[in-house]
C-alpha cells in the first residue's frame, strides 16, 4: 500500500556481530598476515568479497560477554608486544579437551585498528561495545577519544597515528556495556542506568561524530527491565544521550539441533522466532511511557537461532552450528518484522557472522562456504533505505502438532514491502513444509509494469551448504509474468522470495 509509508529502512538493520568467541575471530575473520590463506592485512578475503556483495549496515564488536572483560589497550600497538589475556569463555564446558589455543588464550592480534580495517574493507559501520563491569568509565573515554579525535590533538591521536591511523576512524555508535543484567555485571535496571549516566554524560567530546550511545536492554520479554531502566533515566532526563536500546531474542527449542529435525521442530524453532513482533511492540510501548516522543530507538544486537546441540565443524569453535533453509526462512521472517517496524528499529545485528551460532558464513583454515542465511541478507539487501510500505498478507494458515501432542497454528505466508522511486521490493516468507502458497500481488494505487522473482529453497529441508558441496542451497531467479492488473505467483514451500516489482 504505496499511500501507507512506515518509515525508512535504516541499513543498520542488516547489521552483524563479531565476537571473540569461538571461530569467530581467529580462524574466521582473522588469519593472520603471515598466512597462505588469501588476506587482505590478515583479514580472510573471501569474507571481505562476501560481505561487500550484501552491503553490511554496521558490524558490532568485541562483544557479547567478551566485551565487558575486553580492554582496548590490549589490542594496539606491534602486534608482536600485545599482551595474552585468558578468554571470557574459557572454562566452557564443550573447550575442557581442546589444549593451548588462540580462542581460549586471546593474543590481541584483531585489535581496533583491525576492526576498523575490516569495517572500511567491507563498507559498514562500526559499533564497538564498551566494558562496564570491570573497566572505569575514563577507559571508555579514552577509547572514544583514541578512534575519534583530530590528528594530533591529544596524546591518544597521537598513539593512534604511531600506530597506522592518523586519521579519526569517527566511529558512531558505541554500546554501554552488553547484557548488563547477566555477564555484563550483574545489575538491577536502576544501578545500570547510574553506570549508564556516568558513562555517558557531559565527559564524553562528541569529536563531530555525532555519538549515538546504546544501553544495555533485556533479554526477550522482560518488559520490567525496560520500564525500570526508563523510569530511572528519566529521573534525570539523561535521554539526551541515549540514542538506543538493545534487546536479545535467541530462537531456539527443547533438545534440538540444526540439522537433523523434524516437523515439529521446524515449526517450534519458526514460531519461536516470530515472537520478534510481539517483543518489538510491547517494549516499544513500555518505552513510551517514560520517553513519550520515542527519542529512543530499539536495537535488536542478537538475534538469530541457538540451537543446544552444536554442530561445529571444529572443536575449537565454540557454539558453532551448521545452517539449513529453515534458518534461512527464520532470518527471513526475522528481517521482515523490522522492515514491518522501521520506524521503531534503529539497528539489527544477526548472532554471529561466522562460524558461531546464525552464521553467515562456515571457514575453517583454507575452506570457506556462504550458508543459506547469507543468501538472504543478499536477497532483502534492496530493502536499505527503502521507504517501507504496509503490505497485508493472506493465506491458509499451517496447522501442526507441538511436542505435547497439541494443535497449533502459523501464519501462511508473512513478509515485507519497500519503495524506492518506481520500484517496490517485496519479500515473503512461506513457512509450510510441503505446500506451495498461489496468490494475487496486487500494489494499490499503481500498475505492475514487470516482476522478476529471487527463491531461496531446498530440495530437501535439511540440506546445508558444506566444504564439499557449497552450492546446495542457493537462489534461483526467473521472470513473472504479468496478467493485468495483478500478478498471481506461486511461493515454493519452505521458502524466502523476493519479488522486484516494476511499476508504470
Amino acid at each position: 500500500m504505496l499511500s501507507e509509508p512506515i518509515g525508512r529502512i535504516a541499513p543498520e538493520i542488516y547489521g552483524h556481530f563479531i565476537e571473540h568467541l569461538g571461530g569467530v575471530i581467529y580462524d574466521g575473520v582473522w588469519v593472520g598476515e603471515d598466512s597462505k590463506i588469501p588476506n587482505i592485512g590478515g583479514i580472510r578475503k573471501a569474507l571481505v568479497d562476501a560481505m561487500r556483495e550484501i552491503k553490511p549496515g554496521v558490524v558490532r564488536w568485541p562483544g557479547g560477554c567478551f566485551a565487558d572483560a575486553y580492554d582496548w589497550r590490549d589490542g594496539i600497538g606491534p602486534r608482536e608486544r600485545r599482551p595474552r589475556r585468558t578468554n571470557f569463555w574459557v572454562d566452557n564446558r564443550e573447550w575442557r579437551e581442546v589444549g593451548i589455543v588462540p580462542q581460549k588464550y586471546e593474543p590481541n592480534h584483531f585489535g581496533t585498528h583491525e576492526f576498523i580495517r575490516f569495517c572500511r574493507l567491507i563498507g559498514a559501520q562500526p559499533y564497538i561495545a564498551a566494558n562496564v563491569r570491570t573497566l572505569p568509565a575514563s577507559v571508555f573515554h579514552q577509547w572514544i577519544e583514541y578512534c575519534n579525535s583530530p590528528p594530533g590533538s591529544t596524546t591518544w591521536a597521537e598513539i593512534r597515528e604511531a600506530n597506522g591511523d592518523r586519521e579519526p576512524f569517527n566511529v558512531r555508535y558505541w554500546g554501554v556495556g552488553n547484557e548488563s543484567w547477566g555477564c555484563g555485571g550483574n545489575f538491577t535496571p536502576e544501578e545500570y542506568a547510574m553506570e549508564f549516566r556516568r558513562f555517558t554524560t557531559w565527559a564524553v567530546p562528541d569529536y563531530g561524530v555525532g555519538l549515538r550511545f546504546i544501553a544495555a536492554g533485556p533479554s526477550g520479554r522482560d518488559l520490567e527491565w525496560t520500564r525500570r531502566f526508563f523510569l530511572k533515566i528519566a529521573e534525570r532526563r539523561a535521554f539526551d544521550r541515549l540514542w538506543g536500546w538493545a534487546l536479545h531474542h535467541y530462537s531456539s527449542f527443547s533438545g534440538g539441533e540444526a540439522v537433523n529435525y523434524d516437523a515439529t521442530g521446524w515449526y517450534e524453532l519458526l514460531q519461536s522466532a516470530d515472537r520478534m513482533e510481539s517483543l518489538i511492540t510491547a517494549h516499544w510501548q513500555v518505552m513510551g511511557e517514560s520517553d513519550r516522543e520515542h527519542r529512543v530507538r530499539l536495537v535488536v544486537d542478537e538475534w538469530g537461532a541457538w540451537y543446544r546441540m552444536t554442530t561445529n565443524i571444529h572443536p575449537t569453535h565454540l557454539f558453532g552450528q551448521q545452517s539449513t533453509i529453515r534458518d534461512a526462512v527464520l532470518a527471513g521472517l526475522t528481517l521482515d518484522t523490522f522492515n514491518r517496524h522501521a520506524e521503531k528499529v534503529g539497528m539489527a545485528n544477526v548472532a554471529q557472522l561466522i562460524n558461531c551460532l546464525h552464521s553467515l558464513f562456515l571457514a575453517h583454515e583454507d575452506k570457506f562456504v556462504r550458508t543459506p542465511t547469507y543468501y538472504v541478507f543478499a536477497m532483502y539487501a534492496d530493502h536499505q533505505e527503502g521507504q517501507a510500505v504496509r503490505a497485508i498478507f493472506s493465506a491458509p494458515r499451517v496447522s501442526w502438532t507441538d511436542r505435547a501432542n497439541r494443535p497449533q497454528l502459523f501464519w501462511g505466508l508473512n513478509g515485507s514491502a519497500s519503495v524506492k522511486g518506481n520500484i517496490v521490493t517485496l519479500t515473503v516468507t512461506n513457512p509450510h513444509l510441503s505446500e506451495a502458497r498461489v496468490t494475487e500481488v496486487l500494489v494499490r494505487g499503481a500498475t505492475i509494469a514487470s516482476a522478476r522473482a529471487t527463491i531461496l529453497t531446498a530440495r530437501r529441508v535439511q540440506e546445508c551448504n558444506t566444504f564439499e558441496n557449497p552450492l546446495a542451497v542457493v537462489p534461483r531467479e526467473e521472470e513473472v509474468p504479468i496478467r493485468t492488473p495483478v500478478l498471481v505467483y506461486s511461493f515454493p514451500p519452505a521458502s524466502v522470495t523476493k519479488l522486484r516489482l516494476v511499476l508504470s
